[in-house]
């Protein structure tokens, strides 16, 4: 695939002054002790019965459906579209995911397997879960998922860059992969468990955000640790001051060791804490789920039946 060669600095420069977030940039003594305190405060509140019920239900509704392994098939994908459009049979109420997220060669075949349902198709791109190989490969990477049909593409930042302190190239790199989607919504993977403090959290989140990002994710799944809710609290504030100064919404995806209903209802007391009923929605936030969806819908079930189902009664993602 051809592609044109971009000179970073013609691109990007300029954008950080004209949305005024000098003084949100300069923000990145993050309180870790705060944070954790915060996050497991909010961690310990209780939801019952019908509330329950509800949230599972979002959950479910907000989940990315995610397959990413080296033995991807056509049949594999095509097996977990229709898992992700009909989560229950058994029970109506259970809504559709949010989207199912793949390689870009599988892209097309999802696309067919979801058309008329409203899921969206997602696929990580950039040299996935790395991102290190060249700008130009990155860029094709994107090009590929996008031309398959792609709603919706997950990016990698380059840490080695950021780590280096060459944070606008990072920002720069963005603004150019944003580009490249066209109409796809960019979600940009920080892959929080390689940034070290939470304030490299704190400032990937606004770099990306600034840059152009619709969504930021914490991880790739790849790295542990990755989803932890300290971690989430300081990207949720940091969408939070950033919607505060620009009057732009970006959403939020916590991905990797989000492996429980438990937890995840937990990430959406957060959300709800932090930005409030607006953004609990599949349009400003998502899970990302390898292995959650199976534990919300035993756990549905069991407030449908009063007892739990065996682990082999759904299929396995």
């Amino acid at each position: 695939m051809a592609t044109t060669p971009v000179r970073l600095g013609e691109t990007g420069s300029g954008f950080l002054q004209q949305v005024a977030l000098g003084p949100l940039l300069s923000r990145f003594a993050v309180d870790e002790v705060g944070a954790g305190e915060r996050a497991a405060a909010l961690a310990k509140r209780s939801i019952k019965k019908e509330s329950k019920v509800a949230a599972l239900r979002l959950a479910v509704a907000v989940m990315d459906l995610t397959t990413l392994e080296g033995a991807d098939t056509v049949g594999k994908v095509q097996a977990l579209c229709s898992k992700a459009r009909r989560p229950d049979p058994s029970d109506p109420e259970v809504p559709p995911v949010a989207a199912i997220c793949v390689y870009p060669s599988l892209v097309a075949t999802a696309r067919q397997a979801l058309a008329g349902s409203g899921v969206k198709v997602a696929s990580v791109a950039t040299a996935f879960p790395s991102g290190q190989a060249s700008l130009a490969v990155r860029l094709a990477d994107v090009a590929e998922a996008v031309e398959a049909g792609a709603d919706e593409i997950d990016m990698v930042i380059n840490r080695g860059a950021f780590l280096a302190g060459r944070h606008q190239e990072v920002f720069e790199e963005i603004v150019v992969v944003k580009e490249a989607c066209g109409q796809a919504r960019l979600k940009v993977i920080l892959e929080t468990g390689e940034l070290g403090t939470l304030d490299n959290v704190r400032r990937a989140s606004v770099l990306a955000m600034a840059a152009g990002a619709d969504f930021i994710k914490t991880s790739t799944g790849k790295i542990q640790p990755a989803a932890t809710l300290p971690v989430a609290l300081v990207m949720l504030e940091a969408i939070r001051d950033f919607h505060d100064r620009t009057g732009r919404m970006v959403g939020m995806k916590p991905a990797g060791g989000v492996r429980t209903a438990k937890q995840a209802i937990q990430h959406l007391v957060v959300v709800n804490e932090t930005l409030g009923p607006d953004w609990l929605t599949p349009e400003w936030f998502r899970l990302g789920a390898s292995s959650l969806l199976n534990d919300c819908l035993m756990q549905l079930a069991k407030e449908r039946s009063g007892r739990y189902q065996s682990g082999d009664y759904f299929t396995k993602d």
